[in-house]
């Protein structure tokens, strides 16, 4: 016979049962829920990075393979905060304009860090210290940017080079801008220019291979290279500062002194120099 008591010890087991079941439920939901959060936080993240391949040893371009310092910066860089570089070419004065349609994340060319930059990009830390140089035929009797204001000049289009050109007095007709600098170099080989204003690791690069040019006069600019990030983008950002830290911390960074500049150390940048303290008035 079933009992009032008999129900009721059932209903009570059945309403135990339920909340084990609704327990056990939950648990696994949310354990499910951590393996994905945690799944989440190691994925690897894919980065746009777009380079200018005519900025030797920085970047340039063998065999169809892309190659120099800051690619390999960037690269270590990606490895150390578990990123993976998606990379591109296309020309220097191409670069803030793709980052600003956010059709790539980062770009990496030797920029120099200034303040008209900073409002349309961030900007890493700055990680190369640079200046502008002179670069002439030995045959050239000029000994300084002065003697050059009724002479052709060469340089790169959209660089600071530019800018210093102006200020310094070189008409702008006598200005002549490339997008390649090796076109550059190339009109200073035929008689095109009688000089190539640029920044100084490149124009050495250039005279190592090239025994008749030589330059005639360093001009300190204050200038710091940094890694141009897509804008409102912190987490991206951080990732790229402490990836730069890591590979100063571990060595990678000064090894590539030893590669592309033959361990001149002048460029290093030890401290973690903010790119508001870095970059350059114009």
């Amino acid at each position: 016979m079933f009992t009032k008591k008999m129900y009721g010890s059932l209903l009570l087991a059945g309403v135990l049962s339920a909340g084990l079941l609704a327990g056990c439920g939950s648990s696994s939901s949310k354990t499910a829920s951590t393996d994905n959060a945690k799944k989440d936080s190691t994925a690897t993240q894919t980065i746009k990075v777009a380079a200018d391949t005519t900025f030797p040893p920085f970047e340039s371009e063998k065999d169809g393979k892309v190659q120099g310092f800051d690619i390999d910066m960037i690269n270590a860089i990606a490895k150390k905060e578990n990123l993976k570089v998606d990379l591109s070419t296309m020309q220097f004065t191409g670069l803030i304009p793709a980052l600003q349609a956010k059709s790539v994340d980062v770009a990496v060319a030797g920029i120099t860090i200034k303040k008209s930059r900073l409002a349309a990009v961030d900007f890493s830390n700055a990680y190369y210290k640079s200046g502008i140089s002179v670069l002439t035929k030995k045959s050239t009797s000029a000994k300084s940017l002065d003697d050059l204001k009724t002479k052709l000049v060469a340089t790169k289009k959209g660089t600071s080079s530019v800018d210093l050109l102006k200020s310094k007095g070189i008409p702008e007709q006598n200005i002549k801008q490339y997008d390649n600098i090796n076109d550059a170099y190339s009109a200073l080989a035929s008689g095109g220019a009688d000089a190539v204003v640029f920044d100084t690791p490149v124009n050495q690069d250039y005279a190592n291979t090239h025994k008749d040019v030589h330059s005639i006069q360093s001009i300190p600019t204050g200038e710091y290279y940094g890694i141009a990030v897509v804008k409102s983008n912190p987490d991206l950002l951080k990732k790229i500062n402490d990836g730069l830290k890591a590979i100063k911390d571990d060595g990678q960074y000064a090894k590539l002194f030893d590669k592309y500049f033959g361990g001149d150390k002048s460029g290093v940048v030890n401290e973690e120099l903010a790119p508001e303290k870095a970059a350059l008035d114009e």
